[in-house]
C-alpha cells in the first residue's frame, strides 16, 4: 500500500494534472464497480426470494449505500477491494443450496460481463482510433491484442496510464483515447474485483461458493473466527503479499479475452 501512496505524491510532484486526471478516472471506475457487484447481490437474492437487500435500500447506485472507507482505500492504492456486504437471509431462498451459490457468484459475474462489456468497447474503439495502415500491420504480425490488453499491450498500455502522445503519430482520431482509457481502466478493474472475490477466504464471495461446493454450508466458524481470519487476511492485502500472485492471474485471464476481443479490431 505503501508503494501505491508513493506513487501517488511522486505523480503529484511530477505531474500534478495528469496525477489528479488519472484518479479521477479510477475513482469514477471503483464507484462503478463496487457498486454494481454489491447491487447484483442483492437483486439476484430478490429473485430467489429474499427481498432483505431490498428493504434496507441496498439495491440502489447511491455509494454512500455501499462503500466500505477501507476496502475503498484499498482499491485506490493495491487495486484489490470491497464494499459492504449486502445483508442476505438464506432462509428466504426458494432453493437454498442452488440459490446461494448464485447470489454468491452474482458479483463476480457481473464484473466480468462489465469487464468483457468494456473490452469489446474499447476494441470497437481501436478500429477508429489507430490509423488503418497501422492496424493492417499489427494484425499481420498476429498482435491485434496489444491494441486492448492494458497488462501485455503497448498501445492499450499507453493510453491506460494516459501517455496519449506517447503513440500520437499513429492515430488517426486522437481524442478517442481519452474515453477508451476509461474503458481499459474499467475492464481492468472489474476483472481485479471479479478475481479478488474468487478467493476462498472470508468474507468473500469465493468463500461462501468453496464452503458450498466443498463442504455442503457445513464449514461454520465462529464470529471470533471470522473476525481473525479477517484481520489476517486484511494485513496481507496491505502488505502487498498478494499482489504479484493477483497480477498474474489477473494479466493471464486478460490475455485470453483480449486475444478473442481484439478479433473485432
Amino acid at each position: 500500500m505503501f508503494s501505491g501512496i508513493t506513487s501517488i505524491l511522486d505523480g503529484l510532484r511530477t505531474d500534478p494534472s495528469g496525477t489528479i486526471i488519472t484518479f479521477l478516472y479510477v475513482a469514477v471506475c471503483i464507484l462503478f464497480s463496487l457498486i454494481i457487484h454489491e447491487c447484483a447481490h442483492g437483486y439476484v437474492a430478490l429473485k430467489c426470494g429474499d427481498p432483505t437487500a431490498k428493504w434496507l435500500g441496498r439495491l440502489t447506485l447511491n455509494p454512500a449505500k455501499h462503500l466500505d472507507p477501507l476496502g475503498t482505500i484499498c482499491m485506490v492504492f493495491l487495486r484489490v477491494g470491497w464494499a459492504k456486504p449486502v445483508p442476505v437471509n438464506p432462509r428466504n431462498f426458494r432453493h437454498y443450496r442452488r440459490d446461494y451459490i448464485f447470489v454468491s457468484l452474482a458479483g463476480i459475474v457481473t464484473n466480468l460481463i462489465v469487464c468483457l462489456l468494456s473490452l469489446i468497447i474499447s476494441a470497437v474503439m481501436a478500429r477508429f482510433i489507430w490509423k488503418p495502415e497501422i492496424i493492417r500491420e499489427i494484425a499481420d504480425m498476429g498482435e491485434r491484442s496489444i491494441l486492448i490488453n492494458v497488462y501485455d499491450g503497448s498501445f492499450a498500455a499507453a493510453v491506460y496510464s494516459g501517455l496519449y502522445s506517447y503513440f500520437g503519430s499513429y492515430a488517426q482520431v486522437p481524442w478517442l483515447m481519452y474515453i477508451q482509457r476509461l474503458f481499459l481502466i474499467l475492464a481492468q478493474m472489474n476483472l481485479g474485483l471479479a478475481v479478488f472475490n474468487l478467493l476462498p477466504v472470508p468474507p468473500l464471495d469465493g468463500f461462501r461458493v468453496f464452503d458450498q461446493f466443498v463442504f455442503k454450508g457445513r464449514l461454520a466458524l465462529t464470529p471470533q473466527m471470522m473476525q481473525m481470519i479477517h484481520t489476517g487476511f486484511l494485513i496481507v492485502c496491505m502488505s502487498g503479499l498478494l499482489t504479484g500472485l493477483l497480477t498474474t492471474v489477473n494479466s493471464a485471464v486478460m490475455g485470453v479475452f483480449s486475444s478473442v476481443i481484439s478479433m473485432l479490431i
